[in-house]
């Protein structure tokens, strides 16, 4: 069984795929505490589904074929890999969202993940694996900065250029009320660094605070 807080269809508000109609499956349970945390309201789960009840739930949605696993920390469970691969059989493009915490060794290759790296700002810096970074596919995978402020950004691109990531998709993505994104984009105009900025887009959509969005 796999725990889980819900399963809704909304459009994707992150990452390059931004603006496309998405399946969202979103499992309870975090092992990190980030100070900023949007879904502190998933880290204890509302209702549990086998794979199969999943798959079924998501096919309602239908004709989108763009599904994420997010969290909390979809990782946390040892069935979101087995779920992954069902989803591959069935043709889904699916979207791994994960915080970068934990080994991603046994994700199938065709998923694509979209890893979070801890800036200072989250509190939880040093939670980042840095075997991480070899599991990732620079056509297909992207990475993710959350930043609260200009030393967050500084420590994403020391970061992006010390380990030689800028062939990869990087995003940048701004704290909404701690970081200004024009304030953000003029550092990445000035800069030029080999970076994305991301706004939330669902958060701009609808209220913030909204859930199931």
């Amino acid at each position: 069984m796999i725990q889980l807080y819900e399963i809704y269809n909304s459009i994707q508000g992150e990452s390059t795929y931004a603006g496309l109609p998405c399946v969202f499956i979103r499992l309870s349970g975090c092992n990190l505490r980030c100070r900023y945390c949007d879904t502190e309201y998933a880290f204890e789960p509302e209702f549990a589904l086998e794979i199969d009840d999943i798959v079924e739930r998501i096919a309602e949605y239908e004709p989108v074929k763009l599904v994420e696993i997010t969290g909390g920390e979809p990782l946390c469970q040892e069935e979101v890999i087995p779920l992954m691969e069902r989803l591959v059989e069935l043709e889904y493009t699916v979207l791994l969202e994960t915080n970068g915490s934990i080994l991603l060794k046994d994700i199938p290759d065709e998923v694509r993940i979209i890893m979070d790296v801890k800036c200072p700002g989250s509190w939880e810096q040093e939670s980042f694996l840095l075997d991480n970074l070899s599991y990732l596919k620079p056509d297909r995978d992207e990475i993710k900065f959350v930043l609260t402020d200009r030393f967050d950004y500084e420590f994403a691109i020391e970061f992006i250029h010390k380990y030689s990531l800028a062939n990869y998709t990087n995003l940048l993505s701004p704290i909404l009320g701690e970081l200004d994104p024009e304030e953000l984009a003029g550092w990445i105009i000035d800069e030029k660094p080999p970076v994305r900025l991301q706004l939330q887009l669902h958060r701009i959509i609808w209220d913030p605070d909204r859930e199931g969005v």
